[in-house]
């Protein structure tokens, strides 16, 4: 059973984030990022309330800015989306989840060690540059449901 509801153009668009965000962070690094897009689907709470599909994720809009770096000025986002992405991109829309990125909801590269917190929310964890943080106890049980 799908973790949420998907088409292949849901595939593609996922698989093309991914790789725009961590394809120097290998598979592993792709499948977080493809979690945390996955999670902010599944979440109904904090920022993610009106995102209901993947493609409001990646085109969610925050603070007058896209909520990912790769859809504001990532080349790589315009490409098209490659085979090896979209197995992973499926990966993630039926079983993976992994910790750090298991019940996160936000991740960043901070060219530095990982704050403890990032807009208030607590560390999860980190994977080569990216951190992961998930949203803090009781603001988001729908992030942990089906896990």
């Amino acid at each position: 059973m799908a973790r949420i509801s998907y088409n292949s153009s849901d595939i593609d668009l996922m698989a093309r984030m991914m790789r725009a965000e961590a394809e120097g962070e290998g598979k592993l690094g792709m499948l977080m990022v493809g979690n945390v897009i996955v999670n902010r689907v599944k979440a109904d709470c904090l920022d993610f309330k009106d995102v209901r599909t993947v493609s409001q994720v990646i085109y969610q809009v925050q603070g007058g800015n896209f909520s990912f770096e790769a859809v504001q000025k990532g080349n790589v986002f315009y490409q098209r989306a490659r085979e090896a992405e979209r197995r992973l991109a499926r990966q993630n829309l039926t079983h993976w989840r992994e910790h750090p990125s298991k019940y996160s909801l936000w991740y960043f590269n901070p060219y530095a060690p990982c704050p403890p917190t990032w807009y208030g929310q607590p560390h999860s964890g980190q994977f080569k540059q990216h951190c992961y943080y998930e949203p803090k106890a009781n603001t988001c049980d729908s992030v942990y449901i089906g896990s």
